[in-house]
């Protein structure tokens, strides 16, 4: 990666207010209808934009994002990679060119044909550094794209190993040239169109989407004629919707009540363990620049208890950036819990349960399965090593605008969603300085990672991420938790296709 390429900090562009596209909801809402589903869904959808601005790298808006939109390439639920609007990609044998074959027959919502020209005009639109894509430094690295009929080809700029993998992952979705350019980024808010399963029919802030069937759609119509996102951020709220009959699937709710509510008539469930982890960002500001009270802040969390305590055993421990199934999960790093090492670690610095060191540690609360009482049940076992930490609670948009500040507390929980499996799309942009998506910016590991970025030797590049998480596990840079296990309740009379990226796509929920 080129140092200019490395330091694109991204001026990050804010979604503009949509506003309700044709009037409200009625009462499809309260009851699910015949021919539609309801989802009460665990977040609200800032902007309808997929690839700019702080939503478009939010793992959880994108089954909304991937109802509406086509990514260049698909995934299978096991998330390997299939046929998207692209039907082949690939480098060629020195790896200075890419080649790309558009899909013949997909269409927009309004009908009109995706032309290759909307191809090339989405990904040059993605690596112009003035465009607002969160990931613009991968996006440039390809460029001076030609056509010949539907196939499509491009010059590697800079070799960048993961570029086709990121095509189905966060930003990698293909907009409409012509309307875009007729409409603008506000139009488009108002009313966006893609070329995906289900196009938007109504829209209020903070309430609910409400989608309606593609029926030109490449990949056959789905089941349902209408869905509808209810946005319920509180938990609570989620289950009473599920148990009244307000919606018909909902997840991410405490896993006693999944294990209640799946034992209920008329009700059924399923846990899957998904791409996304648990961790807590570590800040390179006091008190976090004391290497003994980063370890000290790891050694003293008890993970097991936690997993099996709040999650009702429903999660997967973890001692990297690295979940078991990611390309550089190394099982040998580990880091133990041992809170008399905790509490000699800040012996060392002055510091006891007698004269705590005191930071604020930031959290959701509700955005998953128990966040802040397990926030609540760590900061429980750093008090008894020497560790007064303050609960501070903000919304997970509030998150992403802190983060991208470089503006977040001494420590922080966040999920982090790797649909890709890649170790640069977990430690990678979590942890090297000049990625928009760290907070620490040490330039330990930008020394590290950068050579890693632009490695061919497939072998070496893996061996290389093992060797950086190996380091900052030993240097205590950040706290992975656990892997997520997915509650998902849903109204029997429904199949439900569980993806291990964690995404609820309603095209892929038909009736049993």
């Amino acid at each position: 990666m080129s140092s200019l390429s490395r330091r694109s900090i991204l001026q990050l562009a804010g979604g503009a207010a949509a506003l309700p596209l044709s009037g409200l909801l009625g009462d499809g809402v309260a009851h699910a209808a015949a021919g539609t589903l309801t989802i009460a869904y665990n977040v609200n959808l800032p902007s309808f934009d997929p690839t700019v601005g702080l939503s478009a790298v939010n793992p959880t808006i994108q089954s909304i994002y991937q109802s509406v939109f086509d990514p260049y390439i698909g995934q299978a639920p096991d998330l390997s990679f299939k046929p998207g609007l692209l039907t082949k990609w690939g480098w060629n044998a020195d790896r200075t060119k890419i080649s790309m074959e558009l899909r013949k027959g997909a269409t927009w919502h309004d009908g009109s044909p995706v032309t290759p020209e909307d191809v090339v005009w989405s990904l040059k639109r993605a690596a112009d550094p003035k465009g607002g894509n969160p990931i613009q430094f991968v996006w440039a690295k390809v460029g001076n794209y030609k056509i010949d009929g539907n196939t499509i080809t491009g010059d590697v700029l800079e070799f960048e190993p993961t570029l086709f993998k990121w095509m189905a992952f966060l930003t990698g979705y293909i907009l409409p040239k012509a309307y875009y350019e007729k409409v603008g980024a506000e139009g488009f808010e108002k009313a966006p169109i893609g070329s995906g399963p289900y196009k938007v029919d109504a829209f209020e802030r903070n309430a609910f989407l409400r989608l309606k069937a593609h029926a030109g759609y490449w990949g056959g119509k789905p089941a349902f004629e209408t869905v509808v996102f209810k946005f319920i951020t509180d938990p609570t709220s989620r289950v009473a919707e599920i148990e009244s009959g307000g919606s018909d699937l909902t997840f991410e709710i405490p896993y006693e009540e999944f294990d209640r509510l799946k034992a209920k008539p008329g009700l059924a469930g399923q846990t899957k363990p998904v791409s996304d982890i648990a961790m807590i960002f570590i800040t390179d500001i006091d008190p976090m620049l004391d290497r003994n009270v980063r370890l000290a802040a790891n050694h003293a969390i008890d993970k097991k208890a936690i997993v099996d305590r709040l999650l009702k055993g429903y999660g997967v421990p973890i001692s990297t950036l690295e979940a078991p199934g990611y390309a550089a999960f190394d099982p040998s790093i580990k880091v133990s819990y041992d809170p008399e090492l905790a509490k000699s670690l800040l012996a060392k610095s002055g510091y006891s349960p007698d004269k705590p060191v005191k930071f604020t540690i930031q959290t959701t609360r509700g955005f998953k399965p128990k966040d802040y009482e397990m926030i609540q049940a760590i900061v429980g076992m750093w008090r008894k090593v020497g560790i007064d930490a303050n609960i501070e609670v903000y919304e997970i948009a509030k998150h992403f605008e802190l983060r991208a500040a470089h503006k977040l507390a001494p420590a922080a929980f966040y999920n982090w969603g790797n649909a890709i499996g890649d170790p640069s799309t977990s430690t990678g942009f979590a942890m090297f300085g000049p990625s928009p998506h760290c907070a620490w910016k040490g330039k330990d590991l930008v020394e590290r990672i950068g050579p890693l970025w632009g490695e061919k030797d497939e072998a070496k590049r893996i061996a290389g991420y093992k060797a950086v998480d190996k380091y900052i596990a030993e240097e205590g840079e950040v706290i992975p938790l656990f892997q997520y296990v997915q509650p998902i309740i849903y109204k029997k009379g429904l199949k439900v296709v569980a993806q291990s990226n964690g995404m609820i796509l309603p095209q892929l929920v038909t009736p049993a």
